[in-house]
């Protein structure tokens, strides 16, 4: 073996003696997930907090970088794009219960286009079991349509709740890449030709 078969063998071997890490990783984002879900009106408070303050800083150095751009015919682009991401940053953290409805109902309404994309070109394409992605689509709509109904209430635990679960799945998923890490037989030791 040469080149680049060494080196993938030798960073799947560094990988391996990490398996641990990630298994400790992957349990505390599922415990953080559990945490999410369980408090899922506080975890949505603060994520919508968390994007608007991201959004300010972004602001920050969007606008630095307009007045470096100043001579070139981007800076209004900059500079308008500063401005944006600043007043919905400082809309966001000053009415975290508002940026929740409104985050709801842009979710609500990505859930029914999305869902109806994946429904109509599934049924349209018809690729080997179709039918999965089409039901697959048609809970999407549902869920979206659903959200829209209860948007108000909704909005108070609806961001919370999915992160929650999107974490609890990211960390199962490290856990079992961790398991099958240190399923993986050792690397065998190569001996250098004298």
């Amino acid at each position: 073996m040469g080149g680049f078969s060494d080196v993938v063998v030798s960073g799947l071997a560094q990988v391996r003696r990490s398996w641990g890490w990630f298994a400790v990783f992957g349990i505390l984002l599922m415990i953080l997930g559990f945490v999410c879900v369980a408090k899922a009106p506080t975890a949505t408070r603060f994520s919508i907090l968390a994007l608007g303050w991201v959004l300010i800083i972004s602001a920050v150095f969007w606008f630095i970088t307009a007045f470096y751009a100043f001579n070139w015919h981007g800076f209004f682009i900059y500079l308008l794009n500063a401005i944006i991401r600043g007043v919905v940053g400082y809309l966001l953290v000053r009415h975290p219960d508002a940026g929740a409805e409104g985050v709801t109902m842009l979710l609500a309404v990505l859930f029914i286009v999305g869902g109806l994309f994946r429904a109509i070109a599934s049924s349209v394409i018809q690729f080997p079991k179709w039918g999965w992605t089409f039901v697959s689509g048609l809970v999407s709509v549902a869920l979206g349509i659903y959200l829209i109904v209860i948007w108000r209430t909704a909005s108070t635990f609806f961001v919370g709740l999915f992160i929650g679960i999107d974490l609890i799945f990211d960390g199962a998923a490290l856990i079992g890449f961790a398991s099958s890490l240190r399923s993986l037989p050792a690397a065998p030791t190569q001996r250098k030709a004298a």
